[in-house]
Parts: C-alpha cells; sequence; structure tokens
C-alpha cells in the first residue's frame, strides 16, 4: 500500500469536518492519481472512489462558504445592496 493510499485509509468520513480546505483537496488529488494510475484493486478503487467523493463536497462546502464571507465583506464595506460577484483573479 502506497503512503497516499495509507493516508486516505487512516481518516474516516466522520473525520472530514476537521480538514481544511487544503488538507481535503490534497487528499483528493492522491486519490484521483491513485485511481488514474489504474493500479489499486477494485474494492480500493470503489473505497476511494467513496473517500473522493465526499471530500469533493466537503471541498465544495468549504468554498461556498468562502464565497458567502467574500461577499458579506463587499457587502459590509457599503456596496449598495445586493450581491456583488467576487472576482479571484
Amino acid at each position: 500500500m502506497t503512503d497516499a493510499a495509507s493516508s486516505t485509509t487512516s481518516v474516516g468520513a466522520h473525520d472530514l469536518s476537521a480538514l481544511s480546505f487544503e488538507q481535503a483537496l490534497a487528499e483528493l488529488e492522491k486519490i484521483v492519481s491513485e485511481l488514474e494510475s489504474g493500479q489499486a484493486p477494485l474494492e480500493r478503487s470503489i473505497d476511494i472512489y467513496e473517500r473522493g467523493a465526499a471530500l469533493k463536497a466537503h471541498c465544495e462546502k468549504k468554498l461556498e462558504a468562502a464565497r458567502l464571507k467574500v461577499e458579506k465583506i463587499v457587502l459590509g464595506q457599503g456596496a449598495a445592496a445586493g450581491v456583488e460577484p467576487a472576482e479571484f483573479s
């Protein structure tokens, strides 16, 4: 088992809330790499795919929270009522 494989199974689904966006994304990237390599047995592939789906949802939740926080900051600085999209470029 690779380091990525062992670290993926060491953190259960209940521990997702403790992961930062960056930690979750890094773990998700390891899972994608392992799946793309085609070296994992079928059962392991299914297990890590499920973990990856949970990590993806966690990352999306964190991004949405960050988006809302940015909108709140923009509105808090005297912007006109309404939503002003955040630009990250």
